[in-house]
């Protein structure tokens, strides 16, 4: 009976091989290690600092081939913090309209390879309902270590450069004129992202029993 199960469980193992290997190459973001920091110009003067947590969303990643790499990503626009609550809370109800887009997504289109340990990912971002390509330069994902509870991590740093204007941000508040000539607040935004990420779980399979 061992002889013939042992085709049995060989024939499983071949079908439910691809579907591992893939699973081996998602990835899970986590939501309280994962940041979207920005900055912009204010006054033409100094650099204002914020970022934007509660980041969801998978990550796909093939060392062998950038072209399978791929990220599906949102992030709350209810976090946005710059360290003065009474600028934040303006932001968030005027600007960002949370209450209608109380998200950003990011959908990555196509990876390629810039360097060692770098990749360009081109992608959709849809910030208060509208969508424009961006490039994300990348960095990582770097070797995988072990938390405390001996779960497995890995991180990613990107940096980009969006037009806040391009995203229907505007207003008095931030595009009125300054003596020095320019607006209150810079069109373009600096943007990091800092992820980390946890291998999505692989579904435990029942062993195929003799016959």
């Amino acid at each position: 009976m061992l002889k013939r199960s042992l085709p049995l469980a060989l024939a499983a193992v071949l079908i439910l091989a691809p579907a591992l290997r893939a699973q081996d190459r998602s990835w899970t973001i986590s939501p309280l290690d994962s940041f979207a920091n920005f900055t912009v110009r204010h006054l033409m003067v100094s650099t204002v600092h914020g970022s934007i947590g509660g980041m969801k969303g998978t990550v796909v990643y093939d060392p062998s081939d950038p072209s399978k790499d791929s990220v599906d990503a949102t992030i709350d626009v209810g976090t946005l913090d710059t360290n003065i609550a009474k600028r934040d809370d303006q932001l968030k109800t005027d600007y960002f309209e949370i209450e209608k887009f109380p998200v950003i997504r990011f959908k990555s289109t196509k990876v390629t390879r810039a360097d060692t340990g770098k990749l360009n990912m081109i992608g959709d971002l849809t910030i208060k309902g509208i969508t424009k390509q961006v490039v994300l330069a990348i960095e990582g994902p770097s070797p995988t270590v072990k938390d405390a509870q001996g779960r497995l991590k890995a991180g990613l740093a990107a940096t980009t450069k969006i037009s806040r204007k391009d995203f229907g941000i505007v207003g008095t508040a931030l595009d009125a004129s300054v003596e020095a000539g320019g607006i209150i607040v810079s069109d373009e935004v600096q943007i990091e992202l800092d992820i980390e990420l946890m291998p999505n779980v692989v579904a435990t399979t029942s062993a195929v029993k003799p016959q």
